[in-house]
């Protein structure tokens, strides 16, 4: 067995409420990954008449998500905890399911980001809760922020599919 005391980062969270906190972190970073990985598949694949507006809107998205991951990661480290290490990794802990058609309607595309956004803005609150528990303010506040940020991609989405 390998010695990671090296990465034995001092906190003063009681061992199991960071364990917890980095557990729903850890989710929230598969997360993450997943709905960047599936925004740039849909602004790779996009086309029809709008195709410049959500090409555009979904690299911009994909770039937002993509720069919260390191932050993310990071705040599991500050807990004491190790964060996800592979493809396989992120694999085991998401829950928002990829999405490997051949073929997407525009439209489609636009409904599964935001509800996948939305899902997202579920697990932000869950950990919310588990970090205010564990008094962990600085987990706490900066979720916050990603919070505001999928709740505003969701919105964007929904008003661009919006026929109204």
């Amino acid at each position: 067995m390998a010695d990671t005391s090296a990465l034995d980062t001092p906190t003063d969270l009681s061992s199991n409420a960071a364990k917890t906190v980095a557990q729903a972190l850890n989710g929230i970073l598969a997360d993450s990954y997943a709905l960047y990985l599936k925004t740039k598949n849909f602004h790779w694949h996009v086309s029809g008449p709008h195709f410049r507006d959500y090409h555009l809107m979904l690299d911009e998205q994909a770039s937002a998500i993509l720069a919260t991951t390191d932050v993310i990661a990071e705040r599991v480290r500050k807990t004491g905890n190790t964060t996800l290490r592979s493809i396989g990794d992120i694999a085991r802990h998401q829950t928002i399911q990829d999405n490997d058609a051949e073929f997407v309607k525009p439209e489609d595309m636009l409904k599964e980001l935001r509800d996948d956004n939305l899902k997202l803005v579920e697990a932000l609150r869950e950990a919310k809760d588990i970090a205010d528990e564990a008094k962990d303010n600085g987990t706490s506040a900066v979720i916050d922020e990603w919070t505001d940020a999928a709740e505003e991609r969701a919105w964007f989405l929904f008003e661009t599919a919006n026929k109204g």
